[in-house]
């Protein structure tokens, strides 16, 4: 699946089925799910969830959680607008990008 496949899939009712949970929760959050998005990412572990951790703490607002998981990732946060940094972290998991 490539990133527009992916963005274009968030219009239907339910998230593509081979989708893995990084990316059901980034399906998620771009929907306005949120706390469905946060539920996902909090069972997985690793860098890559705690990016997404991340970015879901920064687009809440929580700073200081994000700037948590930001480190967890090994990562700091970044100055890119939530929108770019969705796509990136969507396009890196779907295989075709970095985050």
């Amino acid at each position: 699946m490539d990133i527009e496949l992916f963005e274009s899939s968030i219009a239907h009712a339910g998230p593509p089925a081979e989708l893995t949970p990084l990316l059901k929760a980034l399906w998620h959050d771009a929907r306005g799910e949120w706390a469905r998005a946060h539920e996902i990412v909090q069972a997985e572990k690793g860098a890559e969830a705690a990016a997404v951790h991340a970015y879901l703490h920064r687009k809440e607002g929580d700073l200081g959680n994000a700037d948590y998981w930001y480190g967890r990732a090994n990562r700091s946060r970044p100055a890119t607008p939530l929108a770019q940094k969705w796509r990136a972290l969507a396009g890196h998991l779907l295989g075709r990008d970095s985050a």
